[in-house]
């Protein structure tokens, strides 16, 4: 019999006792698994800090969880895991050497584990209001999506011929233990910043946002990057996703043992462009979120509307060098 693919969406079926992977019934409750893993957060002292969920309320890192059986973490999730947290330890060339579908499997466990903690804060909250959960479509397509996607961890998934992901890794000059992450479910967007790197995935765009930025990244490849240039780089990406107005499709196909995902082309039948219009004012308060640690106000930010201050390139478009930027890191 051909794999099967899982999803919780079908029936929206987010409760404690099924494994979030592949649905099967737990045997205890205390069949979970952290969704920050524990090497992070013990690395960077985590547990205990503060977490903000969409409805406002607060957890701390070690409160969220993902149900899943002790046979599939044994056998999927620490393998990778160790992997990863390996790569991590050692720093950027160590990263750079993965498997780029390791790293996206590996951030989209991480951040589908928020979703699903953000799931089912929403049905305890609507529900104790006496009002049915209710989501938009198209995130919950983006969110199944992703789901399908991280079932490659267990079964026969393929992706024929194409990256369901934009991903950049760059070395960063970071201050000792820095631990800088970022997320942005709607728009399913990642970035971490440790060690001497900083990662940037954008998890459901079939590599069009790396497409987009790909003047800027050829002109920055290979350089060292000051923290402010990496959050730089950081907010162009993350404003980019918000803009990217395509829902990937996908075609499922089972070919013998192997669950075959075909991209359809995201251009689809609309003649619009695949981004909306940049507007500096908004992406000017996205990168001034980036840049809090830096003291940058919006209005020093935009102080020139057509052009925004820039410490990745100067007014000629070239590269500035990290080295020649006094600012802290």
């Amino acid at each position: 019999m051909p794999a099967q693919i899982y999803s919780p969406f079908t029936n929206f079926n987010f409760s404690n006792n099924k494994c979030f992977l592949t649905g099967q019934n737990l045997n205890s409750p205390e069949e979970q698994i952290q969704v920050f893993p524990q090497w992070l957060m013990s690395r960077y002292e985590l547990e205990d800090k503060p977490f903000k969920l969409l409805d406002e309320s607060m957890a701390t890192y070690k409160d969220l969880k993902l149900p899943c059986t002790a046979e599939v973490n044994e056998r999927y999730l620490e393998p990778l895991e160790n992997e990863i947290a390996a790569a991590f330890e050692t720093g950027y060339e160590a990263v750079k050497a993965l498997d780029e579908d390791k790293l996206f499997l590996w951030a989209g466990k991480l951040l589908y584990g928020i979703i699903f903690n953000e799931i089912q804060a929403g049905i305890k909250l609507q529900h104790s209001q006496g009002e049915e959960f209710n989501v938009s479509q198209s995130i919950i397509h983006k969110f199944n999506n992703l789901h399908m996607m991280l079932q490659s961890l267990n079964l026969p998934v393929e992706f024929d011929g194409f990256k369901p992901y934009s991903l950049v890794l760059f070395k960063v000059d970071n201050a000792e233990n820095v631990f800088g992450y970022r997320d942005e479910i709607n728009t399913l967007t990642f970035s971490l910043r440790i060690k001497d790197f900083g990662l940037i995935l954008c998890l459901q765009d079939n590599g069009a946002n790396a497409r987009y930025h790909k003047e800027a990244l050829d002109k920055i490849a290979d350089h060292v990057l000051h923290p402010i240039q990496f959050e730089e780089l950081n907010a162009r990406f993350f404003y980019s996703a918000y803009l990217f107005n395509r829902l990937p499709e996908y075609d499922i196909f089972n070919i013998g043992d192997t669950i075959s995902v075909e991209a359809l082309p995201l251009r689809g039948t609309s003649s619009k462009p695949l981004f909306d219009d940049w507007m500096n004012k908004t992406y000017g308060q996205v990168l001034e979120n980036f840049w809090k640690n830096w003291g940058f106000l919006l209005l020093e930010i935009i102080k020139n509307p057509e052009k925004p201050i820039s410490f990745l390139f100067n007014a000629d478009g070239e590269f500035i060098n990290g080295q020649d930027l006094k600012l802290p890191l």
